[in-house]
């Protein structure tokens, strides 16, 4: 074979591999059907809000994690919309999420301090204040605004009132607008769920820290994730 022939050939290998590596990059999935209960079928099949696809940059995915945080904790970025759950080998799982506008977003250390599902919705004073006609509680059930499951999170003894929650508006993944939880989908937040051990750390990041596990915005944005 011809010197030409030889390097066209690695040419073309080399492009294939490179459009191969792209296509993994951004072929992210759903949390699996094993994590759903009879009950959470049952309840999903009910649902009535629209079943929006998540934007692709926040679908699930498996990506490197450069932080320090031990496996078992749940890392929050709020700038970027992720929340991470380390694992072992510099690995973490990567979901999008919802998060609270800035003036009502929380940040710190926190821990798991209980864990529901399909929780019944208390409002605080805070959000009746803000929101009108608010019932006292609102039952567990597809149509509440906790959704699948709820992470509480606690500061000591004390409850922080902030919340890893599911959602019924999941076409608002990779948005500022909540009162100051966090929100996944509601199959993100069961698989999620099925993995977090009560106790565990929670780090939410400080808004416009510049620390995240790459430090950089533009690295976050849908890049690297293997599918899983």
């Amino acid at each position: 074979m011809s010197p030409l022939k030889i390097k066209l050939g690695l040419i073309v290998a080399a492009g294939l591999m490179l459009s191969g590596c792209m296509q993994t990059a951004t072929q992210f999935q759903a949390a699996p059907e094993a994590s759903l209960k009879p009950n959470d079928k049952a309840q999903l099949a009910k649902a009535r809000y629209a079943k929006v696809a998540v934007a692709e940059p926040f679908r699930r995915a498996i990506v490197d994690f450069h932080r320090k945080e031990a496996p078992g904790s749940i890392v929050v970025d709020s700038d970027n919309h992720y929340l991470y759950f380390v694992q072992d080998g510099g690995k973490a799982i990567r979901y999008g999420v919802t998060v609270g506008e800035e003036a009502l977003a929380f940040s710190g250390v926190a821990r798991v301090g209980n864990m529901a599902e399909w929780p019944k919705w208390t409002p605080t004073k805070d959000i009746h204040a803000r929101i009108e006609g608010l019932p006292a509680q609102v039952p567990g059930g597809v149509d509440n605004p906790l959704g699948a499951r709820a992470l509480y999170l606690y500061q000591g003894n004390k409850d922080t009132l902030f919340r890893i929650h599911g959602t019924n508006q999941p076409e608002y993944i990779g948005a500022s607008i909540s009162s100051g939880c966090i929100r996944m989908t509601n199959e993100d937040v069961i698989d999620l769920y099925s993995r977090v051990k009560p106790g565990a750390v929670v780090v939410v990041l400080e808004p416009k820290a510049g620390d995240s596990p790459y430090n950089s915005k533009l690295a976050l944005q849908g890049g690297g994730g293997t599918p899983y």
